[in-house]
C-alpha cells in the first residue's frame, strides 16, 4: 500500500526550526497497527493522520508509542498540507478528533488554530516532579498536564530534567516562566510517551494561555517555546477557547510503501 507523507515544521517560518510533524492524509483508514507502526518509523513527536468526513476532516495523532488526545503542531501541518498541497479553498478547515471539534483559518502568512481551553489548578506537586525537572518550581497547577511555574525565563531554559525520573510521572509536565521579549515562554517533556523533550506544543498552550491571561490581566499573548529548536506562537484568550496562530513549512514529501498488516 503506498501512502503519501509530508515532513512539515510547525510554528515556525524556516525549516530546521519549530515542531516537525508528519502528516499522512488518507482516503479511509488503515488499521490502528499499521497507523502506529508508521508513527514508530517516522519517529517524530507526532505523526498527524487525517481523512475526509463529509464537508470536515476526521483526524488522529500518534506519537512514535501511542495515540494522544490533542495536537496543536500536528493539526498546523496538515491544515498546511490542505491549503498548499490539496488546494483547500473553505472559509474554515474543521477537524474532528475523538473528542474535540478544532477550526483552522488562515489569516496572511499565520494559520490560526481554535481549540477548547484547559484551565489549570492547583494542585499539590507529585513526588519527584522536582526532582524531575533538576529544580523546584514556585506554583504547580494541573489540567491534562502538569503546568509548573518557574521565577524567570532563564530558569526555564537551563533547566536539565531527568526524563527517567519524569516517565514515572501521571502526567506530562511543561515548565513556564514569564518572558524577556515575549509574555511567556515554554519546555514541556512527554518521556512518557516517547517524546522526551517537544520542540512547540500547542496543547500545552491550551492551559498556558488561559493561566497567564489571567496573570496578566489580557486576552492577546505572545509565546515563545524555548526549546533547542525554538517556535513562536501568537495566542489569544477566548471564553472557553484558546486560539494559536503560526506559521508552517514543508521539509519533505514523498510516498511511503507500507504492508496493509504489519507484523
Amino acid at each position: 500500500m503506498r501512502l503519501k507523507l509530508f515532513h512539515i515544521d510547525a510554528f515556525t517560518s524556516r525549516v530546521f526550526r519549530g515542531n516537525p510533524a508528519a502528516v499522512c492524509p488518507l482516503e479511509k483508514w488503515p488499521d490502528d497497527a499499521l497507523m502506529q507502526a508508521i508513527a514508530a518509523e517516522n519517529n517524530l513527536s507526532e505523526t498527524a493522520f487525517f481523512a475526509p468526513a463529509g464537508e470536515e476532516f476526521r483526524i488522529r495523532w500518534l506519537t512514535p508509542t501511542t495515540e494522544i488526545d490533542l495536537c496543536g503542531h500536528a493539526t498546523l501541518a496538515s491544515a498546511w498540507v490542505l491549503y498548499e498541497e490539496r488546494g483547500y479553498k473553505g472559509e474554515r478547515i474543521v477537524f474532528r478528533s475523538r473528542t474535540d471539534r478544532l477550526e483552522v483559518t488562515r489569516e496572511r502568512d499565520r494559520m490560526v488554530l481554535n481549540f477548547p481551553a484547559r484551565p489549570p489548578k492547583k494542585v499539590e506537586a507529585p513526588t519527584g516532579l522536582g526532582l524531575g525537572l533538576g529544580a523546584k518550581p514556585q506554583a504547580v497547577l494541573a489540567a491534562r498536564d502538569y503546568l509548573c511555574v518557574f521565577e524567570s525565563e532563564q530558569q526555564v531554559r537551563d533547566l536539565k530534567p531527568d526524563f527517567a525520573v519524569l516517565k514515572k510521572l501521571d502526567r506530562m509536565v511543561f515548565a513556564t516562566a514569564r518572558g524577556r521579549e515575549c509574555d511567556f515562554v515554554s519546555r514541556f517533556f512527554a518521556p512518557g510517551h516517547g517524546v522526551d523533550e517537544d520542540p512547540v506544543t500547542g496543547s500545552a498552550h491550551c492551559t498556558l494561555v488561559p493561566y497567564w491571561a489571567r496573570e496578566f490581566g489580557k486576552k492577546s499573548l505572545h509565546a515563545i517555546q524555548v526549546s533547542k529548536r525554538g517556535g513562536e506562537l501568537f495566542c489569544e484568550s477566548v471564553k472557553d477557547r484558546v486560539k494559536m496562530a503560526g506559521q508552517a513549512v514543508k521539509y519533505l514529501e514523498g510516498t511511503i510503501e507500507v504492508p496493509e498488516h504489519p507484523q
